[in-house]
C-alpha cells in the first residue's frame, strides 16, 4: 500500500528575479501546529505539523519540486542545490531556483500572474499522536519523511488549506479494529 500522503495550502509562494536574471521562488510548504481540516476514510480530522516533524528526512533524502505532483516535471532538487528547504520557527520554507527550460519560464510566468498560487508537499507518515478528546480527531505528525513539493493550481480544499491524501491512518486502524470485532464474534 502506497502510504504517500500530499496536502496543498494557498498564497504561499513568493517570486524574485536577481540581476543576473536567476528566477527563484519561495515560501513555506507547511507551517507548524497550524490545525487543518482532512477529510478522512470514514470521518473528517484535524492534522497539524510539529517542529522539526521533517528533521531527519531532510538531512537524509533528496527532495525534488514538481509542478503539480508530476514526477516528470522536476524543476529542482536538494542534492544539486537547485532545492533549499530549512524549518524554521514557522514552519518549512522552501526557495527554489527555477530552470532555465520553456517549464521553468511558464512555471515563472504562471505564478507572476497569479495563476497559480498553491504549494503542496507529499510526505510518508513516520510517527504521529492521536487525540481523540473532542468530536473530531487531532494527529499531530511528529516525524515524516518529505518527499516532495509542488506548485498546484487547484488546493482541493483552498478554505482550510488542506487537500486529498492517498493514505488514510484512520481507515488502517477502523480495519484493525473491524478485524479484532469480526474475531471476537466467531469465538
Amino acid at each position: 500500500m502506497d502510504k504517500t500522503e500530499t496536502r496543498e495550502m494557498t498564497r504561499e509562494i513568493q517570486i524574485r528575479e536577481n540581476e543576473d536574471g536567476k528566477r527563484t521562488i519561495s515560501g513555506y510548504a507547511v507551517k507548524w501546529e497550524k490545525k487543518s481540516h482532512v477529510l478522512g476514510y470514514f470521518r473528517k480530522f484535524r492534522e497539524q505539523f510539529q517542529k522539526g516533524a521533517f528533521s531527519d528526512s531532510l538531512i537524509e533524502d533528496d527532495q525534488r519540486f514538481l509542478w503539480s505532483h508530476d514526477p516528470s516535471k522536476v524543476l529542482g532538487r536538494t542534492k544539486n542545490g537547485t532545492l533549499r528547504l530549512e524549518e524554521d520557527d514557522i514552519g518549512l520554507r522552501f526557495e527554489l531556483d527555477l530552470p532555465d527550460t520553456t517549464l521553468g519560464e511558464d512555471v515563472y510566468k504562471s505564478i507572476q500572474r497569479g495563476d497559480v498560487d498553491g504549494v503542496s508537499f507529499g510526505f510518508q507518515m513516520i510517527s504521529h499522536d492521536l487525540d481523540e478528546d473532542d468530536d473530531m480527531p487531532l494527529r499531530t505528525i511528529t516525524k515524516a519523511r518529505l518527499l516532495e513539493v509542488s506548485a498546484v493550481a487547484f488546493p482541493a480544499y483552498p478554505d482550510s488549506e488542506v487537500s486529498a491524501r492517498g493514505y488514510d491512518p484512520l481507515k488502517e486502524e477502523f480495519e484493525e479494529l473491524r478485524t479484532k470485532i469480526l474475531i471476537l464474534n466467531n469465538l
